[in-house]
């Protein structure tokens, strides 16, 4: 029964994500991404991770998606153009597909690296599981300037945004 969810989380986590970059209207690709996050949530939670697929919903569905939706929905972009003249030239027809393929060779490198480097156990023997209090305490106690220091780049991103927006008068 769970290789069944796994194969439906996965699908829906697959085919949200492809549909969020071949969407023109920005609302339905945060739509669409908000789906995509909450299917892996669910193959978390398959991967016996609640408390990750928790964190999953409450970080990237809750908070973080919330603010782009914010964003969008500020700055009132219907729908995504092709950049025409100037732009058009400065870019060149497949400049950004070019870049993007760059980077997808460098994240696929990357993964390999990741998943060589994981070979092995990931504990020692004999060591005990992390309970959530653990995992905060260590969040909290060793990580707690990455916290102040993201909400403070979302702070700034959200001030950005609104002027950005502001109309003139």
């Amino acid at each position: 029964m769970e290789s069944l969810f796994f194969w439906v989380f996965a699908t829906v986590a697959v085919a949200a994500s492809l549909l969020v970059i071949g969407q023109r209207n920005p609302m339905y690709s945060v739509l669409l991404l908000i789906t995509s996050f909450g299917a892996l949530s669910g193959l978390y939670v398959v991967l016996d991770a609640p408390f990750v697929a928790a964190i999953q919903i409450i970080i990237y569905a809750g908070a973080i998606m919330v603010l782009f939706l914010f964003v969008v929905m500020l700055l009132n972009v219907p729908t995504e153009e092709a950049p025409s003249g100037h732009h058009a030239r400065l870019l060149g027809g497949a400049g950004p597909r070019r870049f993007g393929a760059v980077l997808a060779i460098v994240f696929v490198v990357e993964l390999a690296w990741a998943l060589s480097a994981l070979r092995g156990t990931p504990f020692p023997p004999g060591a005990r599981e992390a309970t959530v209090k653990d995992i905060g305490l260590r969040l909290f106690r060793e990580y707690a300037f990455a916290f102040e220091a993201t909400s403070l780049l979302i702070l700034v991103a959200m001030v950005g945004a609104i002027i950005l927006a502001r109309r003139e008068r």
